[in-house]
């Protein structure tokens, strides 16, 4: 008889614990591993909130599906982009832990550290190496033995970097890492690596800004307080259809659900107010939720950012009387339910804020500074509601909206092009310092671009910037670009849903071979790096963008086609100004001017340069 589906909660430490003959295997359908520094970053702060808070429960990191019907094989059916990112911490905890224990003095004041970084050594040395208690002196001594141990087997047909993983285990510290890893052709910086040792890199970074106690507590946490649910499945197809049945039912109460709910408890004879003004907060949040701008719980979450930046509840004065900011960011529900209760003993009050923030969204939500400036990061969000609701609704205007969207774009542009995560300092203290003036009616808008002017100035430089645009090969700055390059020319900017990524020189079709000889580029390598910079990409409608397909650029830019839509037929200031470029054909020079073109006004828009 075939065994049942066995569901556990184990620790972290113990679900990667594997026996010698075991091993974790990501199947042939599974897609390569797509985690980057985004969910890194966010993961990183979610354990770092975890252990601020002091709390006594573990930390939940959700469910695990394996499927166990191929005996010592633990293959993910549901978690293997978390399993390969808990390996990859691991590596980057291990190497600083081995690095804290040579700083830590041998005296008895440092003894009771030095045996916990140890320990917690020993433990990361027990789940990367399957290695026995015994066996880790030996390993120490000769890391030869820490080679050709399979933790993790990639069978993923999707995945160009099987081996990036042991590549990256079984390196004895992270310089011999950084030499053994893939590096990929005609890429510079950190572009140049995979996401693998990316993230490796970003945890091993973000571990080294931590003291030696700080390491064997965050070790301890990870460790000892965090845990996942391991669903084992003896049959493929029942853990398939199990890992489909869990992603698309079983709703738990959201934090919203718990706060309405206690709201609706404290209205007392103002239930029916309250009831209405819940009832249109929440219609109004959904509406906005479907064009991905704000849901319910996104409202309560700016309200709380609005509300500690004007009470500067995470300010603090420090011994030589500066400011000291505190990004720790409790949950939604313990703030509204245990730090700041009061608020929901005033249901009416409350949600004349929560009202004013879904209407002020509502307002702003197709200005097209607005627009672009979520199409970043989804943090700029809090700052945005922060500054706006210091006015009354019927005060916004776009140009209001427009200043203060520009500051935030530069900013979260230079994030875009930078290798540190949202939670440095140089982006998320910086912007949690700046959300007190943001709320505070009486700091002016220019005080606030000096702010940022200052900021930027001081901690990243034109040159870096520059490069880093060369280099830059995903969509965001094309958006930028169109706007920037809209404003310089007095034209209105604005972009529709369904805009679609114009390659000016095709990344494909039927003529590419002929149109890389014509652009003068014969490497395969070379043509991919060079079609996918900044200057061979525009914004240009969905139906043009069909229509045109992948002809030749005489085709696109001629102005006087009748029988197909072209750039002419585009309301985007740059395809339309295609329509008079002096040339019939698009090449690598074509490319590299109009990327050179972007790269200037985006570094002067950036660094709030002046035009001359």
């Amino acid at each position: 008889m075939a065994k049942n589906i066995e569901p556990t909660l184990k620790l972290i430490s113990e679900y990667l614990k594997l026996k010698k003959p075991e091993n974790f295997v990501i199947p042939e359908y599974q897609r390569g591993y797509s985690w980057d520094i985004t969910q890194c970053d966010k993961l990183w702060q979610d354990i770092e909130a975890f252990i601020a808070s002091n709390a006594s429960d573990p930390y939940f990191f959700g469910t695990i599906i394996v499927d166990c019907s191929v005996t010592d094989k633990f293959s993910l059916i549901d978690g293997q982009q978390r399993t390969t990112t808990f390996f990859l911490l691991l590596k980057a905890l291990l190497i600083r832990l081995n690095e804290a224990i040579t700083r830590v003095p041998e005296d008895e004041e440092s003894e009771a550290l030095k045996a916990g970084l140890k320990a917690k050594r020993n433990k990361v040395m027990a789940i990367l190496y399957k290695a026995e208690d015994e066996e880790i002196p030996s390993m120490l001594k000769d890391y030869t033995k820490t080679q050709n141990i399979l933790i993790l087997e990639n069978k993923s047909i999707n995945e160009l970097y099987s081996d990036e993983v042991k590549k990256i285990i079984e390196a004895i510290d992270y310089r011999t890492s950084e030499q053994n890893v893939h590096k990929i052709p005609r890429k510079q910086k950190d572009n140049k690596y995979t996401n693998h040792f990316r993230n490796f890199k970003f945890f091993f970074s973000k571990l080294g800004e931590k003291s030696e106690s700080q390491i064997n507590q965050f070790a301890t946490i990870f460790l000892q307080n965090c845990q996942v649910i391991e669903i084992r499945s003896w049959q493929v197809e029942q853990a398939i259809t199990m890992f489909n049945s869990l992603n698309s039912t079983g709703m738990p109460l959201s934090d919203a659900d718990i706060i309405s709910a206690q709201l609706y408890s404290n209205a007392g004879d103002n239930k029916a107010i309250f009831n209405e003004q819940w009832e249109q907060i929440n219609k109004l949040a959904n509406e906005l939720s479907t064009r991905r701008i704000i849901d319910i719980d996104g409202v309560l979450q700016q309200f709380m950012y609005i509300n500690r930046s004007i009470n500067k509840e995470y300010i603090s004065i420090k011994e030589d009387g500066n400011e000291s900011v505190d990004v720790t960011t409790p949950g939604l529900r313990r703030y509204y339910t245990d730090i700041k209760k009061e608020l929901l003993r005033e249901p009416i009050v409350l949600c004349g804020n929560l009202s004013k923030i879904t209407k002020i969204w509502n307002d702003v939500k197709d200005y097209p500074a607005v627009k672009l400036l979520l199409r970043c990061n989804e943090n700029a969000k809090l700052f945005l509601s922060g500054y706006l609701f210091r006015y009354e609704t019927t005060e916004i205007s776009e140009e209001i909206v427009s200043e203060v969207c520009e500051c935030l774009l530069r900013l979260f542009t230079v994030l875009e092009l930078s290798d540190f995560g949202y939670s440095s300092s140089k982006f998320k203290t910086f912007l949690f310092s700046e959300n007190i003036k943001f709320v505070d009616k009486n700091v002016s808008i220019e005080a606030i671009k000096n702010s940022f002017n200052e900021h930027i100035a001081n901690n990243w430089n034109e040159k870096s910037i520059e490069d880093s645009i060369i280099e830059y090969d995903k969509n965001l700055l094309v958006f930028l670009n169109e706007y920037i390059y809209s404003k310089s020319k007095g034209v209105k900017f604005d972009f529709a849903e369904n805009v679609n990524i114009e390659h000016i020189m095709p990344a494909s079709g039927r003529n590419i071979t002929t149109i890389q000889q014509d652009a003068g580029i014969t490497d395969k390598e070379e043509f991919n790096g060079t079609v996918n910079k900044l200057g061979n990409k525009i914004l240009l409608e969905e139906d043009i963008n069909k229509s045109i397909s992948n002809e030749w650029f005489k085709t696109k830019k001629q102005n006087s086609i009748i029988s197909k839509s072209g750039y002419k037929d585009s309301r985007y200031a740059i395809a339309l100004s295609l329509t008079s470029y002096p040339k019939d054909t698009w090449t690598k020079e074509d490319i590299d001017t109009a990327t050179q073109k972007a790269v200037k006004r985006i570094v002067k828009f950036i660094f709030n340069k002046q035009d001359d």
